[in-house]
């Protein structure tokens, strides 16, 4: 059920996901899932807990961080459609935001702290990291420009990295 599910919101987006496709792609009664989750709110919950699986930020080098945290996402990106899902969803509902919300908070914030110079910016740094590897995965993943599709995963690393890197490393800029 929860497959389905992950399959139906990735593919619909949340507002156009429905009870009734959910349950027919599980090939179960709709009844089921209201059982189990209670609405669509319920079944979303459920359904995309995310564990963006972060390397351990002390096995990060300070130089490096960068390049591994957007190869990182690629990876995630490219492996997990629930991310486009959860994407497709903040972007227009309140539950959607407030469970990305949450995975800022608790995956992305502990990484920054680590490599951040001024444990004050830390904040505003891991925003700016998430702007720009979530504009990527939006233009790539739910809007699909055709140049950010096209364009290898290299290229993009080539082109995120650095900027991830000062994020996270640079001085504040004066």
């Amino acid at each position: 059920m929860l497959e389905a599910a992950r399959e139906r919101f990735a593919a619909d987006g949340y507002e156009r996901a429905t009870i009734r496709a959910i349950a027919k792609d599980a090939n179960i009664d709709p009844s089921m899932v209201m059982r189990y989750y209670g609405n669509k709110e319920g079944l979303f919950a459920a359904a995309v807990t995310i564990d963006l699986r972060l390397p351990d930020p002390a096995s990060l080098s300070r130089e490096e961080v960068g390049r591994a945290l957007v190869t990182h996402f690629f990876t995630m990106w490219e492996e997990n459609d629930v991310l486009t899902a959860l994407l497709r969803v903040g972007a227009t509902n309140q539950d959607g935001a407030e469970r990305m919300q949450g995975v800022f908070r608790e995956q992305v914030l502990p990484l920054a702290h680590r490599f951040c110079p001024d444990p004050e910016q830390v904040p505003a740094r891991a925003a700016l990291v998430s702007s720009q590897l979530l504009g990527m995965a939006l233009t790539r993943y739910v809007l699909r420009f055709p140049p950010a599709v096209a364009m290898h995963t290299e290229e993009a690393v080539a082109w995120l990295a650095p900027t991830i890197q000062r994020y996270l490393t640079a001085p504040y800029p004066q």
